[in-house]
């Protein structure tokens, strides 16, 4: 038993989890980039006022679940507990305004909130996020949530339910929130006590709460679809025809409100049922009003944020990565030779595990099994002598020989099996 142990809500991924988060990884940073989105890298820890700016001080993130510390300068500092915020200072302060709109950015790391651990959801977590910035149509919208749908399905995910709403604006969701105070305030006695607190400070809040009791209290409350002024009322209609000309299925949720409070007009979440309790796997929306409150322009901007965990135990439950060596090189005579042969295959970026000489073939031949390699080559004194390679397709046994200097012929058989 270890002498010292991971702290609690945190964990360590290891081999072959890891070989699943490197796959959602690559395949979001290929997508991005054929979207044109660029990589930028935000710190861990920020200024505290940030995420209690942007984020809202009456949400459970500010209230509850944030890492904040004073530093030894006596600033306020928190483990960021989300990307956008930290995205949009970033956005800011870089005067990245400037370059020619739309700008589109994305990021991978980890974000930090004190709350219970369970299943999908870590006291340290990662996220996978994107932002789009300067764009305000519908088309924006819906180009987001066409390359979240084209996401998924390269991940070979299916069964996923695209949930759609809009929360209004500024000119609308004022009227909103008092039908909703007025509503909950009939039952104000049985709403829980996190609630009480909303029902002054933002009413929109209950609709995101997941107790039970408050759950079935907001059965017959007013819904947004029906305050929304005449912009955000046409906004939402164009979004919903471009993801039906595009063909991306949706449901609408009207009680999808999210829990920032910076987002404005279009929010959307995707979920599972193979979860659990942690039915949102995504989530996000549109935000045109932060990037004025930090300091920078009007600027309208919409973006995302994945869970990595809970996205990795949907796709553990898929597929198993195949991550064993091509060649398993079994040296029977001298090292140097299977070294050489090794090093020039893995120049050429084949995966390649080069076994000790001083073990038997059978034992070789067992451990290129259990690694899952796809070919043996054996490489003793008398194919030295010969200066030719015997190898072995563990699959079906189908064997041959190819010349130990012939890098070509090695080659051509990963590439076979690559391609197929």
């Amino acid at each position: 038993m270890s002498t010292y142990n991971t702290l609690k809500g945190v964990h360590d991924i290891v081999p072959p989890d890891v070989f699943v988060w490197n796959k959602i990884e690559k395949t979001a940073e290929r997508l991005f980039y054929v979207n044109g989105y660029s990589e930028i890298k935000i710190p861990v820890i920020e200024s505290t006022e940030i995420f209690t700016r942007s984020i809202g001080q009456s949400t459970d993130i500010v209230e509850k679940e944030m890492y904040t510390f004073t530093d030894k300068g006596e600033r306020s500092i928190t483990l960021r507990p989300e990307g956008t915020a930290s995205v949009v200072r970033c956005y800011v302060e870089n005067g990245l305004n400037r370059r020619v709109p739309p700008q589109k950015f994305y990021y991978m790391g980890p974000m930090f909130r004190y709350e219970r651990p369970q299943k999908g959801r870590m006291r340290q977590f990662y996220q996978i996020g994107a932002e789009c910035f300067a764009s305000a149509g519908p088309e924006t919208d819906a180009e987001m949530l066409c390359m979240i749908y084209e996401l998924f399905n390269r991940l070979q995910l299916t069964n996923l339910t695209f949930e759609i709403n809009s929360i209004g604006c500024k000119a609308c969701r004022p009227t909103y929130k008092s039908a909703l105070t007025r509503f909950f305030s009939q039952k104000k006695d049985s709403l829980c006590g996190d609630c009480k607190t909303r029902l002054t400070r933002n009413p929109l809040r209950i609709l995101d709460c997941k107790v039970d009791s408050c759950v079935q209290l907001r059965t017959g409350a007013p819904l947004i679809v029906d305050f929304l002024c005449e912009h955000c009322q046409a906004h939402h209609e164009a979004f919903i025809r471009h993801l039906k000309h595009m063909a991306i299925p949706f449901h609408e949720n009207p009680l999808i409100v999210r829990g920032l409070d910076y987002y404005t007009r279009t929010t959307f979440e995707v979920t599972t049922e193979y979860l659990g309790a942690q039915k949102a796997i995504l989530a996000g929306g549109r935000y045109d009003n932060l990037v004025e409150e930090f300091g920078g322009p009007a600027t309208p901007a919409i973006g995302f944020a994945l869970g990595m965990e809970r996205l990795a135990e949907l796709i553990k439950h898929i597929e198993t990565p195949d991550n064993g060596p091509f060649f398993y090189i079994a040296a029977l005579g001298e090292d140097a030779a299977a070294l050489t042969l090794s090093n020039k295959l893995r120049g050429r970026d084949i995966p390649v595990e080069c076994g000790e000489s001083k073990i038997s073939l059978k034992s070789h031949m067992k451990r290129a099994d259990k690694l899952n390699a796809k070919y043996a080559i054996m490489l003793g004194s008398e194919e030295i002598q010969r200066g030719k390679a015997t190898w072995k397709r563990l699959s079906d046994g189908t064997q041959g020989e190819t010349a130990i200097e012939d890098i070509g012929a090695f080659t051509k058989l990963y590439e076979q099996v690559s391609h197929d």
